[in-house]
Formats: structure tokens, sequence, C-alpha cells
């Protein structure tokens, strides 16, 4: 329960972040998730978990947001562990990664803190599929991308050295990045393909 001075608020267990810990008389920051009108009180839903609750921060500490010139395009989101968040600038002058990044990570750096230190993956948005879902495969770099309308997926390819990077822990980079594209993402390096190639020609 959180007292909000004139009303208390429910911060229910499937909304809170796994592993955070609250005191009490500590002061935290919610998002407000829905209103029950039909108890005999009014009840507050708030969460920490929810993927807007992370645009609500960034909305707080980036003035070119409230001003309408980045806009926040999408955000993936596994509570506690790590985001993606794919931004625009409407104003070629602006950089909006370094916009939400700030100087020397100040903006970024205090939404983490906020979130108890989940990671936060900052990308471009683009109108270019292609190169979207590459964006979105970051810090993984990517050699090339073929993409199946028909079925919705994209065939990655990488270097070796970048596979683990692109395919990330427990297969979580990929997995977020397929949940910001939209996109199916098939990842492959070249290695595994000249063998696949060899494995087809002695057949």
């Amino acid at each position: 329960y959180l007292d909000l001075g004139r009303t208390t608020a429910i911060l229910p267990a499937e909304e809170q972040v796994p592993h955070e810990h609250y005191r009490i008389g500590e002061r935290i920051k919610g998002l407000l998730l829905m209103t029950d009108k039909n108890s005999r009180s009014p009840s507050i839903y708030l969460s920490r978990s929810h993927p807007r609750f992370v645009v609500k921060l960034f909305e707080i500490e980036v003035p070119e947001i409230a001003q309408g010139i980045v806009e926040i395009k999408g955000i993936a989101r596994e509570a506690g562990s790590r985001s993606k968040i794919a931004v625009l600038s409407k104003d070629e002058n602006i950089d909006p990664v370094g916009s939400l990044v700030g100087q020397k990570g100040v903006r970024v750096g205090t939404v983490i803190a906020e979130l108890g230190g989940e990671k936060i993956d900052i990308i471009s948005w683009s109108e270019d599929q292609a190169k979207f879902i590459s964006n979105t495969l970051s810090p993984a770099k990517v050699l090339d991308i073929e993409l199946d309308e028909e079925a919705h997926g994209a065939h990655v390819l990488v270097d070796e050295s970048q596979l683990s990077l692109a395919i990330g822990r427990s297969g979580q980079n990929v997995r977020l990045a397929a949940k910001l594209s939209g996109w199916k993402i098939d990842i492959r390096s070249r290695d595994q393909i000249a063998q696949e190639t060899n494995d087809e020609q002695s057949e």
C-alpha cells in the first residue's frame, strides 16, 4: 500500500518489479494503471513493471519529449532486467538518442537509478524496416538483413564474433528486438551458413 496523501494506492504483486524490495517510509514512483470506482471507496492501482512506466520516467527527465520534439515510438521491456526504447526526432538538428541519454548520461542514469539498475538500450526508430530491425539488435552489429514479408520474418546475418551479443543472455536481446520491431527474427552467423551449405552439398 502506498500513501498518496489524501488517499491510498495499491501496488499489486504482479505489477511489482522482481527482486525489488519496498521499505516502510520509502518514497517511490509508480504508473497510474487503473482506478476502480465500483468498490466502497475508489481504489487506485499502480505499476512499476509496466513498459509505460519507463516511458513516463523519460518524459519527466527529457524536456524534448514534453515539447513534442522527440517521440518515443515503441518500447519492449522485461521489468527489472532490460528495456529497449525506439525514439524519433522531429527536428533534424536534435539527436533523439542523445536527448534521452543526456550530457554524460545524466538523464538515462536517473531513470536507471529509479529502476534499480535495469539496463536500457535507446535506439533510433526508422521507417526502413530492415534498418530498424538492425537498430533493435544493438549493441550487436548486423552485416545483412533479408525480410520475408509474407511470414513477417527477418533473416539476420552477423559476424561470428557478434552472434552471442545479438542473441543475448538466454536470448533476451533478440527477444526484446522482436517485441520492439514486431518481426520474427532469425539470426545466423557466416560460419553457421557456411556449415549449413557444406552439409547440404555433402548430402
